[in-house]
């Protein structure tokens, strides 16, 4: 069965991930994951002194004594980390245990989130994902800015990607960001048949241009019992929309991810970005 995975990473977020999660993996009933991956690039591991090019007038039996030194630092630096990186996990277990689920699957890698969780992709129903990590301090504020990963995974993955800001609040309606595209024709049909929000009030708002696709979708949405509410608004896109989620007061925003060309993207950036940059409620981001 697939899992719903909580990417956990010692930051001020990870209660808000964990409790998201648990929230979520109710909903969904399904079985959930703490995932904790020690970063490559932070803790590349223990070198041998081959490997590591140190300048200067050292003499040879120094210096490969330093090396030695140097090497043994850094092997302790990773043990210590894998340490604290198992005690965090326990730490997620205790809290999504206090949620209602007292037996996630705990699982450490030591690597690239993005590769661990590629590597994941058939086991994954729904990935959750703090704004903000470790080096931003992981509180997940509006505004300021996203973490190193955040970005990274939601362009490579193609499962569901839920990314907490601030405390858990179980949401009492959604936004659907929707421009009749396939992506948010898709995530109409997601939303509509999944448990996830079943139930939920749903604001379903369109930025510019016409009505088409409103009407279709409004039924899609209506006929699996959602109450839902239109919106046709005009502006800058991202601007409006949160405009729109403040004046609502709408706890949880739905969107596809990165609806413009991958070289306009790279030139411009993409509404996604600057709404996930600038986020002050969860956002759901489909594919």
């Amino acid at each position: 069965m697939s899992h719903v995975i909580a990417c956990i990473d010692g930051s001020a977020a990870a209660d808000s991930i964990c409790d998201h999660a648990a929230w979520a993996a109710g909903r969904l009933n399904a079985p959930l994951m703490l995932l904790h991956v020690l970063d490559e690039a932070q803790y590349p591991g223990t070198k041998s002194p081959s490997e590591t090019n140190l300048s200067g007038n050292l003499g040879l039996g120094a210096r490969e004594s330093l090396l030695t030194e140097l090497a043994d630092l850094d092997a302790k630096r990773n043990r210590l980390a894998l340490e604290q990186g198992k005690a965090t996990l326990e730490a997620a277990r205790v809290r999504v245990a206090a949620d209602g689920v007292p037996d996630p699957l705990l699982r450490q890698r030591h690597g690239n989130l993005v590769e661990a969780l590629r590597s994941l992709d058939d086991d994954t129903r729904l990935l959750v994902i703090g704004k903000q990590g470790v080096k931003h301090g992981g509180a997940g504020q509006p505004g300021g800015e996203v973490g190193d990963n955040v970005e990274r995974v939601v362009r490579t993955i193609h499962k569901p990607v839920l990314i907490t800001v601030g405390a858990f609040q179980e949401p009492r309606n959604v936004m659907v960001a929707f421009d009749n595209s396939d992506t948010t024709r898709a995530a109409v049909r997601l939303l509509a048949d999944s448990p996830l929000f079943k139930g939920t009030p749903c604001h379903l708002v369109k930025v510019n241009g016409d009505d088409e696709g409103l009407d279709w979708a409004t039924q899609c949405l209506e006929n699996s019992g959602h109450t839902v509410v239109t919106g046709h608004l005009e502006g800058e896109v991202e601007a409006a929309l949160h405009q729109y989620q403040e004046e609502q007061g709408i706890d949880l925003i739905v969107m596809g991810a990165y609806g413009h060309s991958r070289i306009r993207e790279l030139l411009i950036g993409s509404t996604t970005d600057r709404m996930i940059r600038n986020a002050r409620v969860p956002h759901l981001i489909l594919r």
